[in-house]
């Protein structure tokens, strides 16, 4: 396995995704980032987010994300876990996770999957509020990370 790519609505086990990671003995550096369902938004109280997809294109977006990547970086594994459905605050959202040779191209091939799966991923979200709920809107900073990668 080289590239991971699961999208499920079950939670995941951060050791276990580590340790597929660490299985070889050429790479040096694993980098992982885990998002979670947070507290605050714009003034409100969130209490659950609930995640939508597209499956069959959503799959293929964070693939070809994952393969630019492992070719930008020379990137040995790259797992990415994406969760839907409804998820209480603090839960487990996304782990995104690589390995590489040396520990810079581990950390900006992880930030990079991260940046353009914000921007690419055909993902719709939907904060819950204890009387509403209303659909998260696209960010401008979102915009501006994945910039820097295009120059």
């Amino acid at each position: 396995m080289s590239i991971l790519i699961k999208v499920q609505s079950e939670d995941f086990d951060q050791g276990d995704l580590h340790k597929s990671l660490s299985d070889n003995k050429r790479d040096g550096a694993i980098v992982t980032f885990t998002g979670l369902v947070r507290e605050f938004s714009a003034g409100d109280n969130v209490i659950a987010l609930e995640l939508e997809h597209y499956p069959g294109m959503t799959q293929q977006l964070l693939l070809k994300i994952a393969e630019q990547a492992k070719v930008r970086w020379s990137l040995g594994k790259i797992v990415i876990v994406h969760r839907v459905g409804y998820l209480p605050l603090g839960e487990q959202i996304v782990f995104v996770g690589v390995s590489s040779q040396h520990r810079l191209a581990a950390f900006e091939g992880a930030q990079f999957i991260m940046d353009y799966l914000k921007n690419q991923a055909t993902f719709w979200k939907k904060e819950h509020f204890e009387h509403s709920s209303k659909w998260v809107e696209f960010k401008q900073s979102d915009k501006h990370a994945l910039d820097k990668w295009k120059s």
